[in-house]
């Protein structure tokens, strides 16, 4: 082993053996009449790492349980790189399983073993949008814009005053006028009778 296998940015310390199982998923189909079968190949699954090893004295056991069990309970994605992973893609594990052991016949000795499974990060959310012309976002937003305008401005003069209802005046603009004519043919009545144009 030329380098030590690093999980995230710890470096795995005291590893003794790394061994990994690559699968590819196949669908089966029989076809009639003919030995054998089709298959439809369906991809890889994800590659299973395990990684085992022994920690000896107290505080090397401390520290190793600390730093590997504070990842595992994260549960996150996290990079990985090993030698025997070369020519794969593989970027990011979980930590799917822990085992250690302490046997009384070697005080002061724990075995592990680390059980990583491949586990890319989830892609992106989808655009809901797609190819939407933004243009058309961009007049909606200015639409929106004047109309929140206009109300600011409408905010802004205040309270209208209320006019009530304007025929009352002129009714009784009105009533005034008639009143003040219904006088004038009592005026005239002399001048009436003088130039003999009286109707009656």
């Amino acid at each position: 082993m030329t380098t030590q296998p690093v999980l995230g940015d710890w470096s795995i310390p005291n590893v003794e053996t790394i061994h990994t199982t690559e699968n590819r998923s196949y669908a089966r189909f029989d076809v009639p009449g003919r030995s054998g079968s089709v298959y439809q190949d369906l991809n890889n699954q994800p590659i299973h790492v395990v990684i085992t090893g022994s920690l000896y004295g107290e505080d090397v056991h401390n520290e190793f349980l600390e730093t590997v069990r504070e990842k595992f309970q994260q549960g996150e994605p996290v990079t990985f790189t090993a030698n025997i992973l070369n020519a794969t893609e593989l970027q990011y594990v979980v930590i799917e399983t822990l085992k250690f052991r302490e046997s009384g016949r070697r005080a002061g000795e724990m075995d592990f073993l680390l059980l990583l499974r491949e586990s890319p990060p989830p892609p992106p959310p989808p655009n809901l949008l797609g190819d939407l012309d933004t243009g058309l976002l961009d007049q909606a937003q200015g639409l929106l814009d004047s109309a929140t305008g206009a109300l600011d401005m409408i905010d802004a003069l205040g309270s209208v005053p209320d006019i009530g209802n304007p025929t009352e005046p002129l009714t009784q603009a009105a009533n005034d006028v008639s009143s003040a004519l219904s006088g004038i043919g009592d005026a005239l009545a002399p001048l009436q009778s003088i130039f003999g144009t009286d109707d009656s």
